[in-house]
């Protein structure tokens, strides 16, 4: 008897933790739901992501954003890459408030000169597609699958025949009315999708330029310390952020430069501890086997910057007006006449 679940984050992350922890970069399930947590994530919310997990993080923010709010990936490469976004089967509402902006283009938004004419107009890869849900391996390997199950074609007697379908096959400039009118549909249909990533990606700029961000969430192969302050600027005060790490070191040093950059509190770099028990009657006790480890988290708050610290001129009016205030003379202590009047009378 087989049972069909409708999926969901814990069905997911258990499936890919078992199978195939490297596309998730050995993110646990209960790491994961520390994340959810730690960030706040909830409806509403105008979030950051910036992960290589295979979109698993991005659909648990999906899930649990409910279709209200936004959210802002932010993609190394050509293309998000969204193989387990797609299997959540979220209806079109939750996509609509789904933006994208390619990480290359940080660093020109921050200072200032990003423009329309720097986005690419490069089509997206086939792995970065939206619902591709199996590799390029697994691809290659059911095409060969097909062309080895395919019969081999009976040898013709006709010489004549084989020689013409040669000739029309090697023909380059030789194609049939269907795929001339297919290849012009498919070269509008591949406009109007660069169009509309265009679109999408200025409209997701245009959400980053506000600054106003509720969180940040990171999970990326990559080193957290450049990523985290460098996306730090476009979250608002007093918001979570949260960065995921498999190993401890890079967490460390983004720590460190945390502390000296400023701009923050609460730092907390912490890893989930996991162990399965085992509940039978007169035999409940802890697994035996258990996980070595989920990864590791660095989590905290931001808060406003001290604005006398990155102003100059406020530093010179506040000490102008301090040069002012040592300037004024002193009050001077003013005696009672009665009470002098009175001592007299007392002598």
């Amino acid at each position: 008897m087989i049972t069909v679940v409708k999926p969901s984050t814990r069905i997911l992350s258990v499936m890919y933790y078992a199978r195939e922890p490297g596309k998730i970069n050995h993110m646990r399930y209960d790491t994961l739901a520390q994340m959810l947590t730690l960030g706040n994530i909830r409806a509403g919310n105008k979030m950051i992501v910036m992960e290589t997990c295979a979109g698993l993080v991005l659909g648990a923010m999906m899930e649990r954003m409910g279709g209200f709010g936004s959210i802002i990936q932010l993609y190394p490469g050509g293309g998000p890459v969204r193989a387990a976004t797609a299997c959540f089967g979220f209806p079109k509402s939750f996509l609509s408030g789904l933006y994208e902006f390619p990480l290359n283009q940080v660093d020109s938004l921050l200072n200032g000169t990003f423009s329309a004419e720097m986005l690419s107009s490069e089509p997206k890869d086939s792995a970065s597609v939206e619902g591709s849900n199996g590799t390029l391996e697994e691809k290659q390997t059911s095409e060969q699958e097909n062309e080895d199950s395919m019969p081999e074609a009976p040898e013709s007697n006709h010489p004549e025949e084989q020689e013409t379908m040669e000739i029309v096959s090697q023909d380059p400039d030789y194609k049939e009315p269907k795929e001339r009118g297919s290849k012009k549909d498919y070269i509008q249909e591949k406009q109007r999708r660069q169009e509309e990533q265009k679109k999408r990606h200025l409209e997701a700029a245009a959400l980053l330029s506000e600054r106003n961000a509720d969180g940040l969430i990171v999970a990326s192969r990559f080193h957290p310390t450049p990523l985290l302050l460098s996306l730090l600027d476009f979250v608002a005060p007093s918001r979570p952020f949260v960065v995921y790490c498999q190993y401890k070191e890079p967490l460390l040093e983004c720590y460190t430069k945390l502390r000296e950059r400023g701009g923050v509190i609460n730092l907390r770099l912490s890893e989930t501890w996991l162990r399965n028990y085992q509940v039978l009657p007169d035999r409940s006790h802890p697994k035996l086997l258990m996980s070595g480890g989920g990864g590791y988290l660095l989590s905290g708050f931001t808060v406003a910057m001290d604005n006398l610290k990155a102003d100059p001129s406020l530093k010179s009016s506040t000490s102008t007006l301090e040069s002012h205030k040592t300037e004024e003379p002193a009050a001077k202590k003013r005696k009672c006449p009665e009470s002098d009047s009175t001592f007299q009378k007392l002598l």
